[in-house]
């Protein structure tokens, strides 16, 4: 089965990515895989400290990830799953689509506002040409009309 691979960040066009990933799922019989990546620095305190903040990072993840899932599974018929990792963002995502030949498609949600589209987009794109899978940018403002217009 070929998965939409998805990022559940702390931005807000984490949304329109989350859907538009659901809705292609959905629409072409694939599946969602939602990964987090926790960055390391989080972790640079003690070592009884960094474990704390590790486990409520992990819960936190996992308290965004029901809402999400939720959705999916109640408007979509998708059922997706979770995937923690933890280091740095693109090097995570890309050893993701690495390790599991079912991802097919990588989906970004793009920024709208004066710092552009965002960290990952911008990373992502300079290389997209050697990427393994196709990646699709879903613009931070698209409506929910228009993503179920065009998936």
């Amino acid at each position: 089965m070929r998965k939409f691979l998805v990022v559940l960040d702390d931005s807000r066009e984490c949304l329109n990515a989350m859907r538009f990933a659901a809705m292609r799922a959905a629409h072409t019989g694939g599946g969602v895989i939602i990964l987090s990546v926790i960055p390391p620095d989080e972790f640079n305190h003690w070592i009884g400290v960094g474990e704390v903040m590790r486990e409520e990072a992990r819960e936190r993840i996992h308290a965004h990830f029901e809402v999400f899932a939720k959705w999916m599974r109640d408007r979509q018929g998708v059922d997706p799953e979770l995937v923690i990792r933890e280091g740095e963002p693109v090097p995570e995502i890309l050893d993701h689509i690495e390790a599991d030949p079912e991802v097919g498609v990588l989906v970004l949600g793009a920024g709208t506002g004066r710092k552009g589209p965002g960290p990952l987009v911008t990373q992502l794109t300079k290389n997209s040409g050697a990427l393994p899978v196709p990646v699709t940018i879903v613009p931070g403002d698209l409506s929910k009309e228009k993503l179920e217009a065009i998936t």
